[in-house]
């Protein structure tokens, strides 16, 4: 059953993103925000994730992820996802 208002997005971060705590960062704000999900790095210097929660939130995170730390986001690139039953948020 779907949730009103919920979305999943899959994302991928680009910029200064990795060796700045960005999969620890995103992991404190899902939880923050209630959202489920993954974040992982990946080799060729970005960060994927899937985000899943209300699309407020969603949103939320993709604005605040940059304002941490020394974490420099240049570029954000996102698709659409079904949703699907998870619990929780993984560094991955």
């Amino acid at each position: 059953m779907k949730k009103a208002g919920c979305i999943r997005k899959h994302i991928y971060f680009s910029g200064r993103v990795q060796a700045v705590g960005f999969r620890y960062s995103a992991l404190c704000l899902a939880k923050e925000l209630q959202l489920t999900g993954w974040v992982k790095n990946l080799t060729d210097g970005r960060v994927e994730a899937e985000l899943q929660g209300q699309a407020e939130l969603v949103d939320s995170f993709v604005e605040r992820i940059s304002q941490r730390g020394r974490i420099v986001v240049e570029f954000v690139e996102e698709e659409d996802r079904e949703l699907c039953y998870e619990e929780g948020f993984e560094v991955r």
